[in-house]
């Protein structure tokens, strides 16, 4: 069994993440929930993950079939147990359910379509042992990111070294928590890993004067700047800077919040800006709990939450003093400013402030994400652009100003 297909479970309840990316691509811990799963499988053999998502995406995320076929929930996080079992112990033409929760398919191409499609197959279902981690909505990603972050870091770094951690560092608890990959620049810098694992990635740099609480994932070529204060648990992808205060958030990748401002319980895409002083809630003066927008459900539903803080598509951003409420959700490709609370869901293909939106034109947007793109040696090409057509089509509905 060497094909593996990760299919989406809660596309919709996950937007506007996944209006740009499958759920599979969804950054919590280190790595993509996909990139999770092929560095558990390779240990038992090659592979490489490919996707059933939503239709605008499958030309960039298509689905190879082979003969036999494992097919995993995408919005699962793998475990090494779980993982052990898929390869080596499940029989063929099984199911593996987490109560009513589909975990994972092992069967051939029909029977594989015929699930995908809602048809009734003929599998034999098991149950799993242990219960498993699963991000049904974006506030499952910061909510979940300290377990993730500490699986990753164990997957990633168990006998491997990590750099010489530089004198000119401070710090604090476990310095085997800490972990440096080849490149990466730490130089006074205050590292607390007491409270959770801090994992430098490849050529990142954490400038000096900054203050890190793990668990803490700062993945390759990002940078930290100076003075910024970082508490667990957080990640800021690949390719990103960041500056000011953050804490519990997941930032992608390729964004940028370079300046100071407040960011806290939050999930940013790939490709946002946050303009200086750029700052959100995440707990409402009442201590009540946060609503969240869904658009599955086409309005706010209870989150679980008392700390839930901005959920922002790719390609938006800021401008200098922007304000956002707890639980305020942004979708892609908007521009927001002002120095007032904006409506806490701001449709996707939003330009405007608190004083009121208009939409963001089609080709301006693409036009905009194209110079961004450029700027980090990245091409919007056709299929790009495609995606990008499709998603102001589909959120038109949402622009009523």
């Amino acid at each position: 069994m060497s094909n593996l297909i990760l299919f989406d479970q809660h596309y919709q309840d996950l937007l506007p993440l996944t209006f740009t990316r499958p759920v599979a691509a969804l950054r919590i811990g280190v790595l993509t929930i996909q990139q999770k799963w092929e560095h558990y499988i390779s240990r038992y053999f090659p592979v490489k993950a490919s996707f059933v998502t939503a239709a605008h995406l499958t030309k960039k995320y298509p689905t190879y079939w082979d003969k036999q076929n494992l097919l995993i929930n995408a919005s699962l996080l793998p475990t090494f147990e779980l993982v052990e079992y898929l390869c080596v112990q499940m029989p063929e033409n099984t199911m593996l359910l987490q109560g009513k929760t589909v975990i994972a398919l092992k069967c051939n191409e029909e029977k594989g379509r015929d699930f995908l499609e809602g048809k009734p197959i003929d599998l034999k279902q098991l149950q799993a042992a242990t219960p498993l981690i699963q991000i049904q909505y974006p506030w499952d990603i910061f909510s979940n990111n300290a377990v993730a972050l500490e699986l990753d870091f164990t997957l990633l770094t168990t006998d491997r070294h990590s750099q010489a951690i530089s004198s000119t560092n401070q710090v604090i608890g476990d310095s085997r928590n800490i972990f440096l990959e080849e490149g990466a620049w730490v130089e006074c810098a205050t590292l607390n890993a007491s409270s959770g694992s801090i994992y430098i990635g490849k050529n990142a740099t954490v400038m000096e004067g900054t203050n890190i609480r793990g668990g803490l994932a700062l993945c390759e070529e990002s940078t930290l700047k100076m003075g910024a204060k970082i508490y667990g648990a957080t990640t800021i992808g690949p390719h990103s800077k960041v500056g000011g205060e953050v804490n519990n958030s997941v930032i992608t990748g390729y964004s940028n919040k370079g300046h100071d401002g407040f960011l806290g319980n939050a999930v940013l895409g790939q490709w946002c800006n946050l303009g200086a002083d750029t700052n959100n809630s995440n707990l409402k003066n009442n201590y009540s709990e946060v609503k969240g927008w869904n658009y599955a459900e086409g309005g706010f539903i209870p989150t679980g939450k008392q700390f839930c803080g901005l959920v922002m598509g790719d390609h938006s951003k800021t401008g200098i003093n922007s304000m956002f409420n707890t639980g305020t959700t942004v979708g892609a490709f908007c521009n927001i400013y002002g120095s007032d609370f904006p409506r806490t869901f701001v449709p996707s293909f939003s330009w405007g402030s608190s004083k009121g939106f208009v939409t963001h034109q089609l080709d301006k947007a693409i036009a905009t994400a194209d110079r961004v793109m450029r700027r980090r040696n990245k091409q919007l090409d056709e299929t790009e652009r495609q995606i990008i057509e499709a998603i102001f089509e589909q959120t038109a509905t949402y622009r009523k100003f």
